[in-house]
Protein backbone atom coordinates (compact mmCIF):
# COMPACT_ATOMS: atom_id res chain seq x y z
CA UNK A 1 0.00 0.00 0.00
CA UNK A 2 1.44 3.38 -0.96
CA UNK A 3 2.32 6.01 1.96
CA UNK A 4 0.29 9.17 2.16
CA UNK A 5 1.46 12.67 1.66
CA UNK A 6 1.11 12.82 5.69
CA UNK A 7 2.81 9.85 6.69
CA UNK A 8 5.99 10.92 4.02
CA UNK A 9 6.08 14.28 6.16
CA UNK A 10 5.97 12.63 8.85
CA UNK A 11 9.25 10.66 8.35
CA UNK A 12 10.92 13.25 6.25
CA UNK A 13 10.57 15.98 9.15
CA UNK A 14 12.04 13.36 11.65
CA UNK A 15 14.83 12.46 9.54
CA UNK A 16 16.04 16.28 8.88
CA UNK A 17 15.38 17.09 12.46
CA UNK A 18 17.88 13.93 13.48
CA UNK A 19 20.24 15.98 10.84
CA UNK A 20 20.23 18.76 12.78
CA UNK A 21 17.84 20.53 10.25
CA UNK A 22 15.95 23.44 11.87
CA UNK A 23 12.89 24.06 10.26
CA UNK A 24 12.57 20.86 9.82
CA UNK A 25 8.64 20.03 8.19
CA UNK A 26 8.53 23.01 5.96
CA UNK A 27 11.81 21.79 4.13
CA UNK A 28 10.07 18.39 3.99
CA UNK A 29 7.05 19.25 2.58
CA UNK A 30 9.30 21.38 -0.04
CA UNK A 31 11.16 18.08 -0.88
CA UNK A 32 7.99 16.17 -1.16
CA UNK A 33 6.40 19.03 -3.16
CA UNK A 34 9.58 19.24 -5.66
CA UNK A 35 9.31 15.35 -5.98
CA UNK A 36 5.81 14.90 -6.73
CA UNK A 37 6.37 17.81 -8.51
CA UNK A 38 3.17 19.96 -6.26
CA UNK A 39 2.89 22.80 -4.55
CA UNK A 40 3.83 22.79 -1.08
CA UNK A 41 0.32 24.42 -0.34
CA UNK A 42 -1.41 21.45 -2.00
CA UNK A 43 0.53 19.12 0.52
CA UNK A 44 -1.42 20.32 3.29
CA UNK A 45 -4.97 20.16 1.70
CA UNK A 46 -3.91 16.61 0.43
CA UNK A 47 -2.27 14.91 3.12
CA UNK A 48 -4.39 11.81 2.83
CA UNK A 49 -3.41 11.13 -0.79
CA UNK A 50 -1.65 8.25 -1.29
CA UNK A 51 2.24 8.82 -3.22
CA UNK A 52 3.26 6.74 -6.01
CA UNK A 53 5.94 4.56 -5.61
CA UNK A 54 8.56 6.77 -8.33
CA UNK A 55 7.78 9.49 -6.16
CA UNK A 56 7.89 8.25 -3.18
CA UNK A 57 11.81 6.89 -4.15
CA UNK A 58 12.26 10.46 -5.65
CA UNK A 59 11.72 11.99 -2.48
CA UNK A 60 14.01 9.67 -0.66
CA UNK A 61 16.34 10.44 -2.62
CA UNK A 62 16.08 14.34 -2.18
CA UNK A 63 15.45 13.59 1.62
CA UNK A 64 18.92 11.90 1.58
CA UNK A 65 20.76 14.60 -0.16
CA UNK A 66 19.61 17.44 2.44
CA UNK A 67 20.28 15.14 5.67
CA UNK A 68 23.86 15.22 4.34
CA UNK A 69 23.29 18.93 4.39
CA UNK A 70 23.40 19.61 0.90
CA UNK A 71 21.58 23.42 0.75
CA UNK A 72 18.02 22.60 -0.41
CA UNK A 73 18.33 25.68 -2.76
CA UNK A 74 20.92 23.60 -4.69
CA UNK A 75 18.18 20.41 -4.38
CA UNK A 76 15.73 22.28 -5.93
CA UNK A 77 17.33 24.65 -8.16
CA UNK A 78 15.44 27.42 -7.32
CA UNK A 79 15.37 29.69 -4.60
CA UNK A 80 13.34 33.42 -4.16
CA UNK A 81 14.58 36.80 -3.56
CA UNK A 82 12.80 40.34 -3.64
CA UNK A 83 10.34 39.73 -6.06
CA UNK A 84 11.86 37.55 -8.67
CA UNK A 85 12.11 33.54 -8.82
CA UNK A 86 15.82 32.08 -9.43
CA UNK A 87 17.63 29.18 -10.87
CA UNK A 88 20.79 28.56 -8.76
CA UNK A 89 23.05 26.21 -9.04
CA UNK A 90 26.62 25.38 -7.00
CA UNK A 91 28.42 27.91 -9.41
CA UNK A 92 26.85 31.13 -7.54
CA UNK A 93 25.70 31.56 -3.76
CA UNK A 94 22.43 31.34 -3.23
CA UNK A 95 20.86 34.29 -2.14
CA UNK A 96 20.07 35.44 1.07
CA UNK A 97 17.12 37.47 2.65
CA UNK A 98 20.22 39.80 3.87
CA UNK A 99 20.92 40.99 1.28
CA UNK A 100 17.51 42.40 0.11
CA UNK A 101 18.95 45.17 2.63
CA UNK A 102 20.93 46.30 -0.14
CA UNK A 103 17.52 46.87 -2.37
CA UNK A 104 15.95 48.61 -0.02
CA UNK A 105 19.02 51.27 0.74
CA UNK A 106 19.01 51.82 -3.29
CA UNK A 107 15.29 52.57 -2.92
CA UNK A 108 15.66 54.89 -0.04
CA UNK A 109 19.04 56.74 -1.56
CA UNK A 110 17.25 56.99 -4.69
CA UNK A 111 13.19 57.22 -4.54
CA UNK A 112 12.81 58.71 -8.56
CA UNK A 113 12.56 55.55 -9.97
CA UNK A 114 12.41 56.62 -13.64
CA UNK A 115 15.60 58.99 -13.20
CA UNK A 116 18.22 55.71 -12.72
CA UNK A 117 19.26 54.55 -15.91
CA UNK A 118 22.15 52.63 -15.62
CA UNK A 119 22.46 49.93 -13.07
CA UNK A 120 26.20 48.20 -12.43
CA UNK A 121 26.05 44.72 -10.74
CA UNK A 122 29.54 43.87 -9.36
CA UNK A 123 30.26 40.00 -8.67
CA UNK A 124 26.61 39.51 -10.09
CA UNK A 125 26.21 35.57 -9.28
CA UNK A 126 22.55 34.59 -10.20
CA UNK A 127 21.88 38.26 -10.84
CA UNK A 128 19.69 38.28 -7.66
CA UNK A 129 20.53 42.34 -7.28
CA UNK A 130 20.66 43.72 -10.35
CA UNK A 131 17.36 41.93 -11.58
CA UNK A 132 15.25 43.02 -7.89
CA UNK A 133 16.99 46.71 -8.44
CA UNK A 134 16.07 46.63 -12.59
CA UNK A 135 11.99 45.31 -11.46
CA UNK A 136 12.20 48.25 -9.02
CA UNK A 137 13.82 50.57 -11.61
CA UNK A 138 11.70 50.95 -15.10
CA UNK A 139 13.44 52.97 -17.07
CA UNK A 140 16.82 51.16 -16.26
CA UNK A 141 19.36 48.81 -18.06
CA UNK A 142 21.84 47.17 -16.44
CA UNK A 143 25.38 45.10 -16.61
CA UNK A 144 25.99 42.64 -14.18
CA UNK A 145 29.88 41.45 -14.37
CA UNK A 146 31.42 37.94 -12.60
CA UNK A 147 35.12 36.30 -13.18
CA UNK A 148 32.97 33.23 -13.60
CA UNK A 149 31.46 32.54 -16.84
CA UNK A 150 29.47 29.70 -15.11
CA UNK A 151 27.97 32.84 -12.93
CA UNK A 152 27.14 35.18 -15.88
CA UNK A 153 25.73 32.61 -18.10
CA UNK A 154 23.23 31.89 -14.96
CA UNK A 155 22.56 35.58 -14.39
CA UNK A 156 21.62 35.72 -17.66
CA UNK A 157 19.06 32.86 -17.74
CA UNK A 158 17.69 34.54 -14.44
CA UNK A 159 16.74 37.60 -16.68
CA UNK A 160 14.69 35.72 -19.09
CA UNK A 161 13.22 33.90 -16.73
CA UNK A 162 11.93 37.00 -14.83
CA UNK A 163 11.26 39.26 -17.70
CA UNK A 164 13.96 40.84 -17.92
CA UNK A 165 16.68 39.53 -20.26
CA UNK A 166 16.10 42.71 -22.80
CA UNK A 167 17.06 45.54 -20.03
CA UNK A 168 20.80 43.06 -18.63
CA UNK A 169 23.50 42.37 -19.54
CA UNK A 170 26.01 40.05 -18.29
CA UNK A 171 30.23 40.02 -18.73
CA UNK A 172 33.04 37.92 -17.38
CA UNK A 173 35.39 39.90 -15.98
CA UNK A 174 37.72 40.85 -12.72
CA UNK A 175 35.17 43.42 -10.60
CA UNK A 176 35.35 47.00 -12.57
CA UNK A 177 38.31 46.22 -14.94
CA UNK A 178 37.13 46.00 -18.05
CA UNK A 179 34.35 48.50 -17.76
CA UNK A 180 33.59 52.02 -18.49
CA UNK A 181 31.10 54.74 -18.61
CA UNK A 182 29.09 55.87 -15.60
CA UNK A 183 26.02 54.38 -13.70
CA UNK A 184 23.43 55.74 -11.54
CA UNK A 185 23.38 53.05 -8.89
CA UNK A 186 26.69 50.47 -8.46
CA UNK A 187 25.41 47.24 -5.58
CA UNK A 188 27.98 44.55 -4.59
CA UNK A 189 28.18 42.05 -2.33
CA UNK A 190 31.57 40.62 -2.59
CA UNK A 191 33.10 37.90 -0.43
CA UNK A 192 33.40 39.22 2.71
CA UNK A 193 34.16 36.30 5.09
CA UNK A 194 38.01 36.08 6.76
CA UNK A 195 39.17 32.65 5.03
CA UNK A 196 40.55 31.03 8.11
CA UNK A 197 36.45 31.35 9.26
CA UNK A 198 34.78 29.50 6.28
CA UNK A 199 35.77 25.60 7.61
CA UNK A 200 33.85 26.32 10.45
CA UNK A 201 30.47 27.87 9.10
CA UNK A 202 27.55 25.63 8.37
CA UNK A 203 27.83 22.46 6.39
CA UNK A 204 25.77 24.15 3.97
CA UNK A 205 27.64 27.01 3.28
CA UNK A 206 31.37 25.33 3.63
CA UNK A 207 31.37 22.37 2.12
CA UNK A 208 28.90 23.12 -0.94
CA UNK A 209 28.81 27.08 -1.65
CA UNK A 210 32.09 28.17 -3.79
CA UNK A 211 34.76 29.31 -1.64
CA UNK A 212 35.51 32.03 -4.13
CA UNK A 213 32.45 33.86 -3.31
CA UNK A 214 32.82 33.61 0.28
CA UNK A 215 36.50 34.44 0.98
CA UNK A 216 37.13 37.59 1.48
CA UNK A 217 41.18 37.27 2.34
CA UNK A 218 43.21 37.45 5.66
CA UNK A 219 40.69 40.11 7.05
CA UNK A 220 37.25 39.36 4.97
CA UNK A 221 38.32 42.54 2.92
CA UNK A 222 40.26 41.72 0.18
CA UNK A 223 37.70 42.43 -2.09
CA UNK A 224 36.55 46.05 -1.40
CA UNK A 225 40.27 46.85 -1.59
CA UNK A 226 39.51 46.25 -5.04
CA UNK A 227 36.14 47.65 -6.03
CA UNK A 228 36.37 51.07 -3.86
CA UNK A 229 39.04 52.38 -5.87
CA UNK A 230 36.87 52.18 -9.09
CA UNK A 231 33.82 53.39 -7.56
CA UNK A 232 34.64 57.34 -7.92
CA UNK A 233 34.90 57.18 -11.67
CA UNK A 234 32.19 54.46 -12.09
CA UNK A 235 29.72 56.66 -10.42
CA UNK A 236 27.65 59.61 -11.97
CA UNK A 237 27.36 63.09 -10.06
CA UNK A 238 24.18 61.95 -8.46
CA UNK A 239 25.08 58.53 -8.06
CA UNK A 240 25.23 55.78 -5.28
CA UNK A 241 27.23 53.01 -4.48
CA UNK A 242 25.53 49.98 -1.78
CA UNK A 243 27.90 47.56 -0.59
CA UNK A 244 27.22 44.43 1.45
CA UNK A 245 29.70 43.60 4.50
CA UNK A 246 29.98 41.21 7.25
CA UNK A 247 28.71 41.64 10.39
CA UNK A 248 31.43 44.08 12.25
CA UNK A 249 32.49 45.06 8.89
CA UNK A 250 30.91 48.67 8.43
CA UNK A 251 33.65 50.87 9.73
CA UNK A 252 36.63 49.78 8.26
CA UNK A 253 34.79 49.23 4.58
CA UNK A 254 33.78 52.86 5.16
CA UNK A 255 37.18 53.87 6.20
CA UNK A 256 38.58 52.02 2.88
CA UNK A 257 35.86 54.25 0.70
CA UNK A 258 37.44 57.30 2.28
CA UNK A 259 40.85 56.40 1.90
CA UNK A 260 39.63 55.64 -2.37
CA UNK A 261 37.48 59.32 -2.49
CA UNK A 262 34.53 58.34 -1.90
CA UNK A 263 31.64 60.00 0.40
CA UNK A 264 29.75 57.17 2.74
CA UNK A 265 26.74 58.19 2.79
CA UNK A 266 24.88 55.83 5.34
CA UNK A 267 24.30 52.65 6.59
CA UNK A 268 21.19 50.18 6.28
CA UNK A 269 20.40 47.40 8.80
CA UNK A 270 19.02 43.78 8.20
CA UNK A 271 16.05 42.08 9.64
CA UNK A 272 18.61 41.04 12.54
CA UNK A 273 20.00 44.67 13.45
CA UNK A 274 23.62 44.09 11.23
CA UNK A 275 24.30 46.98 9.48
CA UNK A 276 24.74 45.28 6.10
CA UNK A 277 24.97 47.93 3.73
CA UNK A 278 26.78 50.88 3.24
CA UNK A 279 26.22 53.49 1.03
CA UNK A 280 28.88 56.07 -0.94
CA UNK A 281 28.71 58.63 -3.33
CA UNK A 282 30.96 60.01 -5.62
CA UNK A 283 33.02 63.44 -4.20
CA UNK A 284 31.85 66.41 -5.07
CA UNK A 285 35.45 67.65 -6.75
CA UNK A 286 35.85 64.20 -8.75
CA UNK A 287 35.86 65.39 -12.70
CA UNK A 288 32.60 64.81 -13.99
CA UNK A 289 33.92 64.87 -17.60
CA UNK A 290 36.73 62.01 -19.45
CA UNK A 291 36.42 58.41 -19.28
CA UNK A 292 35.83 56.22 -16.14
CA UNK A 293 38.53 54.26 -14.82
CA UNK A 294 39.98 50.90 -16.76
CA UNK A 295 41.97 48.55 -14.43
Amino acid sequence: MSPTVGALLCQGGAALRAAGIEDARAEARRLLAHALPATPEALLRDRHAPVAPEAEARFRALLSRRAAREPLAFITGRAGFWTLDLEVSPDTLIPRADSETLIEAALAARPDRGAVRRILDLGTGTGALLLAALAEYPAAFGVGVDRSAAAAALAARNAARNGLAGRAAFLVGDWAGALSGRFDLVLANPPYIPAGEIPGLMPEVARHEPASALSGGPDGLAAYRAILPALPALLEEAGFAVLEVGIGQAEAVESLGRGAGLAPAGRRNDLGGVARAVMFRRPRNFPVGGPAHRG
